[in-house]
């Protein structure tokens, strides 16, 4: 998994990657979030899903400690970090900041 997710955050189009996991209540708040300005972005950026617990190699490449975690990505580097539910509006700032 971690040779395909280097691939997918290395590319000009910027990767905003949810780090969750399925017990986690918070997660579950941001889901739907994520989900709206997935649907409203999608010609600007590319929203993935990465569970800490099945993906525990990336989770620790990246050191996430706490979950949600929202990374964004552009051409392969990290060049935005947040813990904790981020509302759509946050998410926006975000990609015209670094999209």
């Amino acid at each position: 998994m971690l040779g395909n997710f280097q691939k997918i955050i290395s590319g000009d189009t910027p990767v905003l990657v949810d780090f969750h996991a399925i017990w986690c209540q918070p997660c579950k708040m941001q889901s739907p979030i994520l989900q709206e300005f997935a649907r409203e972005a999608s010609d600007k950026i590319k929203v993935i899903k990465i569970d800490v617990d099945k993906n525990p190699e990336i989770a620790q490449r990246f050191q996430i400690q706490g979950v949600p975690t929202l990374a964004m990505f552009k051409n392969g580097s990290l060049v935005w970090r947040q813990s904790g539910i981020t509302p759509k509006q946050g998410l926006i700032d975000v990609l015209k900041q670094f999209g």
